[in-house]
């Protein structure tokens, strides 16, 4: 089986330079048909999947005609709305025909980096994708201003993946994979098909985008590559313009290169939070809780009988039996606050006690390294 073929959660990062043709600057219908179907075949076999798309400054380009040359930033904001609804439309269609729900994501880099932004998009995504929907992800081109953009898909299809502990990113892309130069101007370029460390040597081969319709190129995959690699994520490099790409990528028919990391998305999420020099509180728990989480399960409020520290939600905190010994570690499910108001009450009782629907869990046990 075929690493592709084996995902249980993935990512597939998709170019302007390959979804939308250069000269007409409107999509390639047939092309995202074929993606489509495959995604529908992924889909059916268990597989979730994200699909982070460019396209939309390109598309909406074209629709209002604004004239060649470099766009201003209100003008790239223009073109970004416009085109938007145009690739959201495109997406819904092609898979409608399969019977999958589309549902677009606007993200900034704020949106990755900000904590509770962080956290909430995270869990409309696991959300979305628990509801067996495809969720179609772009930069949010029309508010986001240089300061605060990715500028490149690639790594915010990374960001994607570190986001919902994605096993397997694609980036298709005009070249195939990474080479130790740049294959269109150095013909003795060799192709590498495995990736395992990001070292010097391997930054050094990086060259620029060959086209003016993508903001990356083998410097910006390096950077998703560091990114994914580091939260335990497999990526792909592949060419995607031809028709069917995706499919020759399970198939195991298409040239490509991997980048492998160590560990796996969960256990490189437990390394970080094991790694949390510092904890911003303290749960201490009952009898039973602590023979729960020895049975690798989640933390529930009711097992809960002390809250310690002024915590936010998603922060980590330490979780210790009634003597004060330390048992876990995780990220908790809510702020100090209102983590005591629902404190020894069941899981059924937190919408009433704080008047919205949380997690059954105060801290899930994807969450939480048990020492």
């Amino acid at each position: 089986m075929t690493p592709l073929a084996s995902s249980k959660r993935l990512v597939v990062k998709i170019g302007s330079s390959i979804l939308v043709d250069e000269a007409k600057g409107e999509i390639r219908h047939d092309w995202l048909k074929a993606l489509t179907d495959d995604v529908a075949r992924l889909h059916k076999a268990g597989c979730e999947v994200v699909l982070v798309s460019s396209g939309a400054i390109r598309l909406g380009r074209t629709h209002l005609k604004l004239a060649p040359g470099a766009l201003r930033l209100e003008e790239s904001q223009a073109a970004a709305a416009t085109g938007q609804i145009q690739l959201a439309h495109a997406y819904q269609a092609a898979l409608a025909r399969h019977g999958i729900t589309v549902a677009q994501v606007l993200l900034t880099l704020d949106d990755s980096e900000e904590r509770r932004r962080y956290l909430n998009a995270r869990q409309t995504m696991a959300t979305l994708l628990g509801l067996k929907a495809v969720p179609v992800i772009n930069e949010n081109d029309t508010v986001a201003t240089d300061e605060i953009r990715f500028g490149d898909n690639d790594r915010l299809g990374a960001r994607v993946a570190e986001m919902i502990s994605a096993d397997t990113l694609v980036l298709l892309s005009d070249i195939d994979g990474l080479y130790t130069g740049d294959p269109r101007s150095d013909p003795s370029a060799k192709f590498i098909p495995e990736i395992r460390e990001i070292t010097p040597e391997i930054e050094a081969m990086a060259g620029v985008a060959a086209s003016e319709m993508s903001n990356g190129g083998m410097v910006t995959k390096l950077m998703a590559g560091r990114i994914a690699m580091a939260a335990g994520c497999r990526m792909a490099i592949a060419d995607g313009r031809p028709v069917g790409a995706l499919a020759a990528l399970i198939d195991g028919t298409a040239r490509c290169s991997w980048f492998l990391p160590e560990a796996s998305p969960l256990s490189a999420r437990k390394k970080w939070i094991k790694g949390s020099l510092k904890t911003a509180g303290a749960l201490t728990v009952d009898d039973g809780a602590v023979r729960a989480l020895s049975a690798g399960k989640s933390l529930l409020p009711a097992g809960v009988t002390t809250i310690e520290g002024e915590f936010k939600r998603g922060d980590v905190v330490d979780v210790k039996d009634r003597a004060g010994r330390v048992l876990a570690r995780g990220l908790v499910a809510y702020a100090a606050e209102d983590a005591r108001r629902i404190a020894g009450r069941k899981s059924a009782e937190i919408e009433r006690l704080l008047g919205f629907r949380g997690r059954d869990e105060i801290v899930h046990r994807d969450d939480l390294v048990v020492e």
